[in-house]
């Protein structure tokens, strides 16, 4: 007899506790990126009381912890990552107290919150940077090149396009290795290491659960700021070690703050955003006294493709085991082409990426909307596009607002639901199937297989924290095993046959069983009782 499965749903079962200490071990972190998750007052914005109002909604996708995106006091230059007080909310997101309520109300909702925090650079208006006095001491400040000194002080380009370097009224040269609005702050000035851990006592004294460390690997240059000799600089970022980026001297910076958190109780954690050129130079920012996570970049640029994955996967996994960390995953942030669009293969493999995710050892981030299978906004008007790199010669291809588009909750037509006075990216006219209130019950959803994935990764001892073992599989195909559950993923553009493994749990795709034979659709995953 032939049977076709679906979404099977698993019997119920009490909740599994957590499984040893450390919460981010096995956590999935959603990311809200806070300008286009929700709005509140109807300005077209999203805003921290919009993401209160929805935090019932995650946690009933079954996530444990909320990463916001700076929310600070900030001109948005660069989307509120060019700050201007670390210890004030921006207007556009709210107040203080909004902060305060969103917090306490994601507690008593069972969500940890991470917040992100930014050292590498500040906003030109920041009150250092607006001091000329201060600015030279506390940023980096070099005298030009050439006979007047009317050229930059080396080649370094910005990672938005064009030199890193903008001469002064006075003749000298400060360093920006993003926008030219967002100066690099000197971190051999002791004043700078002060600043920063009072900021982030202040936030964790009212009660946040850990810090996003945004361009963790870039606080430390190298001595003498050398050239590198090679334009498209932003090409190398997470290829080699470059004169600004992973130097060996942050980790005495990340060694200084997992101090300061260990004295915090309720296991406060850092988060690296760090681009290392390989999986051993990522470990670095984890060891055991260093912090807690750091992003897996190297996974998220894997293309679908077997021996590409299967590669990844061990190297991160063999990177992490010596320093005793856990691996993250992630497919999709605010800085990347959404992952359906990305991988290509549309809905089918996207769906079949996330299970492949949500089955690995470690810890999952998962970025706004790609519970709905949101595809990146690709033809976005040039006149409402925001992203500073869309605006640079030589810089990226603007892509970044095409992933920041407000998410759709309800209704056939935009805003869907985001706000009542429309939305500060436009969202496309076909996205009324995508939002959570179409989706929400409809068990062939994107939305619901996300919800049933993360419960079963809660309820399945097997899964989150821990160890795989790679199985025999077909040509194409993956599989690996966890304690109690088995993971096969076919990354073919057709199906495929294998011994039946087990009881389906869970797939991505309609799986056909006959007799002692299972099929497989192309581009999916399937979890099977073992």
């Amino acid at each position: 007899m032939t049977q076709e499965l679906t979404s099977p749903s698993p019997a119920p079962q009490a909740p599994a506790p957590h499984r040893g200490p450390g919460w981010w071990r096995d956590a999935v972190i959603y990311q809200v990126y806070v300008r286009s998750f929700a709005d509140s007052n109807g300005d077209g914005i999203g805003d921290l009381r919009g993401v209160c109002g929805r935090l019932p909604y995650l946690k009933a996708l079954g996530v444990d912890a909320v990463w916001l995106t700076p929310f600070y006091a900030s001109p948005q230059a660069d989307g509120g990552y060019d700050v201007a007080d670390y210890r004030a909310v921006d207007p556009l997101f709210g107040s203080l107290d909004d902060a305060r309520d969103l917090i306490g109300a994601a507690h008593d909702a069972g969500l940890r919150v991470i917040i992100d925090i930014v050292p590498n650079h500040t906003s030109d208006r920041h009150p250092w940077f607006q001091d000329p006095a201060l600015a030279r001491e506390r940023y980096v400040f070099r005298p030009g090149k050439g006979e007047r000194g009317e050229l930059p002080p080396n080649d370094w380009e910005s990672i938005f396009g064009g030199p890193a370097w903008t001469r002064t009224d006075r003749g000298d040269w400060y360093l920006h290795l993003f926008a030219p609005e967002q100066p690099d702050l000197n971190w051999d000035n002791p004043d700078v290491h002060a600043e920063f851990a009072a900021i982030m006592r202040f936030w964790l004294d009212l009660g946040v659960d850990g810090f996003r460390i945004d361009v963790a690997h870039g606080m430390v240059k190298a001595p003498g700021l050398p050239d590198i000799g090679h334009g498209e600089q932003a090409r190398l970022v997470g290829s080699q070690v470059l004169p600004f980026f992973d130097q060996d001297g942050v980790h005495a910076i990340h060694r200084t703050w997992r101090r300061l958190l260990d004295e915090y109780d309720g296991e406060r954690i850092g988060v690296a955003e760090a681009w290392a050129p390989s999986a051993e130079r990522l470990a670095l920012y984890v060891r055991p006294d260093e912090l807690h996570q750091a992003f897996n970049f190297h996974y998220l640029r894997a293309s679908w493709d077997v021996t590409e994955l299967r590669g990844v996967i061990d190297e991160s996994l063999a990177a992490m085991r010596p320093v005793g960390a856990p691996a993250t995953w992630v497919l999709s942030n605010h800085d990347v082409v959404r992952h359906r669009t990305r991988l290509g293969g549309g809905l089918d493999r996207a769906r079949a990426a996330a299970l492949l995710m949500l089955a690995l050892p470690g810890s999952a981030y998962l970025y706004q909307g790609e519970e709905l299978g949101l595809p990146e906004v690709t033809d976005l008007p040039d006149e409402a596009r925001q992203d500073p790199s869309f605006f640079r010669a030589n810089g990226q291809d603007g892509f970044r607002d095409g992933c920041r588009v407000p998410l759709p909750w309800s209704g056939d037509l935009p805003p869907y639901g985001f706000g009542s006075g429309g939305s500060w990216l436009p969202q496309p006219a076909d996205w009324a199937p995508l939002t959570v209130e179409a989706q929400t019950g409809d068990p062939g959803s994107t939305l619901e297989l996300y919800r049933t994935a993360l419960d079963l990764r809660r309820r399945l001892p097997g899964l989150g924290d821990g160890e795989i073992s790679w199985q025999p599989a077909p040509e194409g195909l993956l599989a690996f095993r966890r304690p109690g559950v088995l993971c096969t993923v076919n990354t073919l553009g057709r199906a495929a046959a294998l011994p039946l493994p087990g009881k389906p749990l869970l797939s991505s795709a309609p799986v056909t069983i006959d007799g002692a034979s299972a099929v497989v659709p192309g581009d999916s995953c399937t979890w099977w009782a073992i």
